[in-house]
């Protein structure tokens, strides 16, 4: 999965959708990439909330260390069995959901290419599973699970988002590892659910999705 994705919609509405209070003031910007702020919904204390996060978490390994290399950023998990992850996916307190409204992947030549956006058309917010943490040193941040795309995104990417639907929201926070685990090997979501946009839109420095606006969210 390409690690490009929006929030094409406001703080409010992404907050009704997954049932999440905004405790303070939340800024979402349209566009986000690994490294930036964006926005996640966690659980803490019986509450859901909204807040800014840092997507991405930090990766130095050996290797890097001995080369005096700066900590790279990772965020998007595909491999569970990483021994990364061994800790953080089996415990329900860094779970989170990652509002959406697209996704994207670069398509054309080498040089030229554009963005192609996704969204779902049966809903305008997407609830992507994600773990969240608050590392010393950097602060929150999250990424997001991936899993075999399908027959709609596979021509662009063999990934893409684990997409939970509403009523799935409860058992992904607070299942057991073995919900993580069927969560990201299940089918994907049906390839007639997605809507796929093309652009002329460059794919470094292009424009958001031009269609996302005219989503009603109600």
């Amino acid at each position: 999965m390409s690690r490009l994705r929006c929030l094409r919609t406001s703080i409010d509405a992404a907050a009704a959708y997954l049932g999440a209070e905004v405790a303070a003031p939340v800024a979402a910007p349209s566009c986000v990439v690994e490294g930036d702020q964006g926005v996640v919904m966690f659980e803490a204390g019986g509450r859901k909330r909204l807040r800014s996060m840092r997507w991405g978490f930090p990766r130095l390994t050996r290797e890097m260390r001995v080369r005096g290399e700066d900590p790279g950023i990772i965020g998007l998990v595909a491999d569970l069995t990483n021994p990364m992850w061994e800790q953080m996916v089996v415990d329900p307190r860094y779970r989170c959901i990652i509002p959406i409204t697209h996704f994207a992947n670069p398509d054309g030549d080498a040089g030229k290419k554009t963005r192609t956006w996704f969204s779902l058309n049966d809903t305008a917010v997407m609830a992507w599973a994600g773990f969240c943490r608050n590392i010393p040193d950097v602060g929150p941040c999250y990424a997001g699970m991936t899993m075999e795309a399908n027959s709609a995104v596979m021509p662009y990417n063999d990934r893409m988002p684990v997409l939970l639907e509403q009523g799935e929201i409860e058992r992904w926070l607070r299942g057991a590892i073995d919900d993580v685990i069927a969560f990201q090997f299940r089918r994907p979501v049906a390839a007639a659910r997605i809507e796929v946009i093309h652009t002329d839109s460059p794919w470094r420095g292009g424009d958001p999705p031009p269609a996302a606006t005219q989503i009603d969210l109600i």
